[in-house]
């Protein structure tokens, strides 16, 4: 796994998994899979015209924008830090909002390399101190965001379960 780019504006991390690139796809294609505590868990998804929001038991409501899915090799959300201003996307206004989470899924021997990267916090309508925060804590929580892709996706292999099951969500 790697860091940051060296900005404060762009998280880019990757992690190899043992799993097929269409496995890997039906997780990360998944609004919100990534907003877990301890492991991948199941959400509740409510569609709200062209963007959606992911219920977590624990931590709440998250409103995401589903920029481009191109199965099964790359998926891009906008991630809101605070409610969108209209209810279809602005780029204008959703820049001062959100995040572009972006996933990539590229072959390799014996399975995948799962990349991420999260870019904008620099525009976000906040303090340079919030948005430091933001960026370090997110920074961190894709290393353990990735790990628990990994585990989830090798604890359904090693269960003998099917790789054709249905993705969290």
């Amino acid at each position: 796994m790697n860091g940051t780019t060296g900005s404060l504006d762009r998280i880019e991390q990757q992690i190899d998994i043992d799993a097929s690139a269409e496995r890997v796809w039906e997780l990360v294609s998944t609004a919100g899979w990534w907003i877990n505590d301890d492991r991948v868990v199941e959400h509740r998804i409510e569609e709200q015209g062209s963007r959606v929001v992911v219920h977590d038991e624990k931590w709440g409501a998250f409103t995401l924008g589903i920029e481009s899915l191109d199965a099964p090799r790359y998926a891009a959300f906008r991630w809101f830090s605070a409610p969108p201003a209209a209810a279809e996307p602005d780029p204008a206004s959703d820049a001062l909002t959100s995040t572009l989470v972006e996933f990539w899924v590229e072959d390799r021997d014996g399975g995948v390399v799962l990349r991420v990267a999260e870019s904008g916090f620099e525009g976000l309508d906040r303090s340079a101190e919030e948005r430091r925060k933001m960026f370090d804590e997110n920074t961190e929580g894709w290393a353990i965001e990735l790990g628990f892709a990994r585990d989830h996706l090798a604890n359904e292999t090693v269960a003998g379960l099917p790789a054709d099951l249905p993705a969290v969500r």
